[in-house]
C-alpha cells in the first residue's frame, strides 16, 4: 500500500510541494509589497528552484529530492570549515573513503583534481605508502595503457584496458546505471563486467565491451532447474560484444555465501536478462553444479572456452582456505589446462548489500588474496600464460599502481565508476530507494539518472584515471604501468622504520614448488601445499 501511495505521490518530493503550496497561500494574502510578498517572492522562487531541479540532467540527487537536495551541496560547501565533523559522521567513519569519492567526483565531472596546502594524509602514521619517484623521468605517448588477455589455448585475445567497469549486476544496478557504464565503456574503449545477472538488453544497447560474468545461478545460460544449459551459454558467448567469459566461484564482499533477489523484485526485465520465471525469488547456491573438483573446474574452463569460440575465459575468486587454491593450480598442472586469467577479488570489496559478518570477517584482502596467487603461478611456472585481474576498493591511480606492483596485470573498480554515476554512498543499495538512482529499480527513481550525462562521466572518470596513472609511471622513470613492482612502493611499519613492499611481502621463486622440498618456503608453501590434491579442495 505504501509503495502504491509513493508512486503516485513520491515523498521526496514534499519539499517542492510545501513550496508550491506556500507560494499559492502566500498569494491570497498578498498586499502591496509586505509580509505577504516576502513570502509570496520566497516560496515563488524556492518553487521555481524545484522545477529547474526536476528539469538539469546533472545532478540525480536534485532530480530525486528537489529543493531540499540542495542542503546537502551547502553542507559540502562549508566541509573545509567542519572537517571534523564529516570525519567523524562519514558512513564508512574514514576520511579515506570521502577523500576517494571526492576525488573520482572531481575526475568524473572533468573539474580539476588538484589540492592545495599538501598531503592531508598523516605521513607517520603506521601503513602510510608512497611511490618512488626517479630523478629521470620518462615521458609517455599515451595513457591508453594496455595488456593482452589470451592464454595459448585462446583464438581470440583481448587487448584489455588496465582499468576497467567490475561486477554489477543488472538487478543490483538500475537500468539507467547499466547503460551509462556500457555508454561510457563504449566510448573510453574499456571493459564492463555484466555481473552474475547476465547480459540484459541495456547492456547491448550501447555496444561497450562485455566481460559476461557466470556465476552459481547460471543467469542466462541455464535450464529451468537451474543446471548449464551449453546452447544457451552459446548463444549469448558467440555475440561479437562479449570479449571475455568469467566463471565466478566467490566475491570479496559474501565469499562462500549464496544469494537471493526475492520475487517482488525480479522484474520482467530482470527475469528476461536471467532466464528465471517472473515475480518467482531468484536463487544464486553458495556453490556450483557444472563441477565440485578442481579438475572438473579445469575442464569446465576449457568447455566454456571451447564454446564461445576461443575467446579469454577464467575465473573470479576471493582466496579462501590457501590448500583449495593450490588444488586448483595442482590440476593445472596435472590436465595441462589453464584459465587464460584470474580475477582476485579483495574481501574489502563489495558495492551491495552482504551480512556484516561476511562483509568484515570472511575472505582474505586484495593484497594477501593477489600475492598467493601470484606467487604460486610464479612457483609452478605458469605466471606468464595466465593474466591476473584484481578488485577491491580500488578508485585511484595509486590504488590502481600499488595493485599491480603486488601482482595484477590489470585492476577492476566498481565504487569508483559508481561514485563517476553519482553515487553518494547512502547505503541504501538494498532498500531500493537510492536516493541518485543508481541501485534502484524504481522506474521514477532511476529516471534521475540521465544516461548522456553519466555516460560522459564514466569516461572522464576512466581517462582521467588513466592520466593520474600514466604521470606515476613517469614519475617512476617508467614505460608502463606493468612494469611497477613491490621494489617501488614503500610503507611505514611505524614511527622510525620504512620497509619496500619487496621488503614485507613473500616472495617465491619460479618453479620452487615444482621441487621435491618446499619447506625453505613461507609457511603457507610449506605446510599446505603438500597436502593440496587435484581431484579435490580439501586436504588429504
Amino acid at each position: 500500500m505504501l509503495e502504491r501511495l509513493n508512486a503516485l505521490y513520491p515523498v521526496r518530493y514534499t519539499a517542492l510541494a510545501l513550496c508550491v503550496l506556500g507560494a499559492l497561500l502566500s498569494l491570497f494574502t498578498l498586499v502591496g509589497f509586505g509580509v505577504g510578498g516576502l513570502y509570496f517572492l520566497l516560496f515563488t522562487g524556492l518553487s521555481a528552484l524545484g522545477w529547474r531541479d526536476l528539469r538539469q540532467t546533472r545532478s540525480s540527487l536534485l532530480r530525486n529530492y528537489p529543493v531540499i537536495g540542495h542542503v546537502r551541496f551547502m553542507l559540502e560547501k562549508i566541509r573545509p570549515e567542519m572537517r571534523q565533523y564529516f570525519i567523524e559522521s562519514d558512513n564508512e567513519a574514514t576520511p579515506f573513503s570521502r577523500s576517494q569519492r571526492s576525488l573520482a567526483y572531481a575526475r568524473a565531472k572533468g573539474e580539476t583534481d588538484k589540492r592545495p596546502f599538501g598531503t592531508q594524509l598523516d605521513v607517520q602514521a603506521d601503513g602510510h605508502e608512497w611511490l618512488n619517484h626517479s630523478l629521470a623521468p620518462t615521458q609517455i605517448a599515451s595513457h591508453d595503457f594496455r595488456v593482452t588477455i589470451g592464454g595459448p589455448a585462446c583464438t581470440q585475445p583481448y587487448e584489455s584496458s588496465v582499468f576497467n567497469i567490475s561486477a554489477m549486476s543488472f538487478g543490483a544496478l538500475s537500468a539507467h546505471a547499466i547503460q551509462a557504464l556500457n555508454a561510457g565503456a563504449r566510448r573510453g574503449g574499456f571493459a564492463h563486467d555484466t555481473g552474475e545477472g547476465s547480459i540484459s538488453a541495456w547492456h547491448r544497447l550501447h555496444g561497450g565491451d562485455l566481460i559476461w560474468e557466470i556465476g552459481s545461478g547460471y543467469f542466462g545460460c541455464r535450464d529451468e532447474a537451474g543446471l548449464f544449459n551449453e546452447d544457451k551459454f552459446k548463444a549469448h558467448a558467440l555475440e561479437p560484444q562479449v570479449k571475455m567469459i568469467e566463471v565466478k566461484l566467490s566475491q570479496g564482499a559474501k565469499p562462500g555465501h549464496g544469494g537471493v533477489l526475492p520475487g517482488p523484485k525480479v522484474t520482467p526485465e530482470i527475469a528476461a536478462a536471467r532466464g528465471v520465471p517472473t515475480g518467482v525469488d531468484c536463487v544464486s547456491p553458495a556453490a556450483h553444479s557444472a563441477f565440485a573438483t578442481p579438475m572438473e573446474l579445469l575442464h569446465f574452463i576449457a568447455r566454456l572456452r571451447t564454446l564461445s569460440g576461443g575467446k579469454p575465459t577464467g575465473f573470479k575468486l576471493c582466496i579462501g582456505h590457501p590448500w583449495e587454491w593450490f588444488a586448483i593450480v595442482k590440476a593445472m598442472l596435472e590436465t595441462g589446462i589453464t584459465p587464460d586469467f584470474i580475477v582476485v577479488d579483495g574481501a574489502e570489496g563489495g558495492t551491495g548489500a552482504a551480512p556484516l559478518e561476511f562483509t568484515d570477517h570472511v575472505g582474505a584482502p586484495l593484497q594477501e588474496g593477489l600475492r598467493l596467487v601470484h606467487n604460486t603461478l610464479v612457483g609452478v611456472n605458469l605466471r606468464d600464460r595466465i593474466k591476473l585481474g584484481a578488485s577491491g576498493k580500488i578508485v585511484s591511480a595509486f590504488d590502481v599502481a600499488r595493485a599491480i606492483a603486488i601482482g595484477a596485470d590489470w585492476c577492476n573498480s566498481a565504487r569508483g565508476f559508481m561514485f563517476a554515476l553519482g553515487c553518494i554512498q547512502a547505503q541504501s543499495c538494498h532498500t531500493g530507494q537510492c536516493p541518485t538512482g543508481v541501485t534502484t529499480q524504481d522506474p521514477i527513481r532511476q529516471q534521475a539518472l540521465v544516461v548522456p550525462d553519466k555516460a560522459v562521466r564514466v569516461f572522464n572518470f576512466h581517462q582521467q584515471t588513466l592520466h593520474a596513472l600514466q604521470e606515476l609511471v613517469q614519475a617512476a622513470g617508467l614505460q608502463h604501468p606493468g612494469e611497477i613492482t613491490a621494489h617501488h612502493i614503500v610503507r611505514r611499519v611505524n614511527e622510525n622504520d620504512v620497509r619496500l613492499l619487496a621488503t614485507l611481502l613473500p616472495e617465491v621463486p619460479a618453479g620452487a614448488l615444482l621441487q621435491a622440498s618446499v619447506k625453505d618456503l613461507h609457511n603457507v608453501y610449506a605446510y599446505y601445499w603438500p597436502q593440496a590434491r587435484a581431484d579435490r579442495f580439501g586436504l588429504i
